[in-house]
């Protein structure tokens, strides 16, 4: 006789938050391969088969964590694209959104620095590729406009810059700890004024 499935159960959203929160962590310090539903349910402080209820894999756990932290990061972008600001603050509001990410999902940060390169083969994480996209347009064209504005300067090579931001910003999460001394709004305007002395037009 064939083998009846678990029934899916869906989560309380608080308790399913926080089973998601508990598999991020347990991702970002052990890595996706050597991770297993069982160390996340340990974490969790329940049984495997208990998890099971609640998810039907530690794949569809790990898509989740990325595709609610990316989507949310591409809404703040797009957020800040739309406010219309000249490109200098338009860079410093994409910079400050960043760090807040990293505040709100710096473990889902870490997930993704280490595993999107091996993941976005997948087909279940394509999705990986068409936000590294959608957030290299955003930067790439706010450093492009204040080029053309004259914000930044004209010998700015705005791809190299584009790539030394992205990953000096998101580095951040692999010491950064929430409700620590400095807030993500603090850390941005310290790393801003350090960036933008290199790049902006001097009087």
């Amino acid at each position: 006789m064939p083998t009846k499935k678990k029934p899916q159960v869906t989560a309380a959203p608080a308790r399913r938050r926080e089973l998601l929160e508990t598999a991020a962590e347990v991702f970002a310090e052990q890595g996706y391969n050597a991770t297993t539903v069982r160390k996340i349910a340990d974490r969790a402080g329940m049984l495997a088969g208990s998890l099971y209820y609640h998810f039907d894999s530690k794949e569809s756990m790990l898509e989740e964590i990325l595709r609610t932290f990316l989507d949310e990061l591409g809404d703040g972008y797009d957020t800040v694209l739309a406010a219309g600001f000249e490109p200098r603050r338009t860079l410093e509001a994409l910079v400050t959104e960043s760090f807040r990410e990293i505040d709100r999902h710096r473990a889902a940060v870490a997930i993704y620095q280490k595993e999107s390169r091996q993941l976005v083969a997948q087909d279940r994480f394509t999705f990986l590729a068409d936000s590294q996209r959608r957030f290299e347009k955003a930067w790439l064209s706010t450093l492009e406009r204040g080029v053309a504005e004259r914000a930044f300067r004209s010998d700015l090579d705005v791809r190299l810059t584009y790539r030394f931001v992205r990953d000096t910003v998101w580095v951040a999460a692999s010491w950064y700890r929430p409700g620590g001394q400095h807030s993500p709004e603090e850390i941005a305007r310290q790393y801003l004024s350090m960036v933008l002395d290199g790049i902006a037009v001097r009087a």
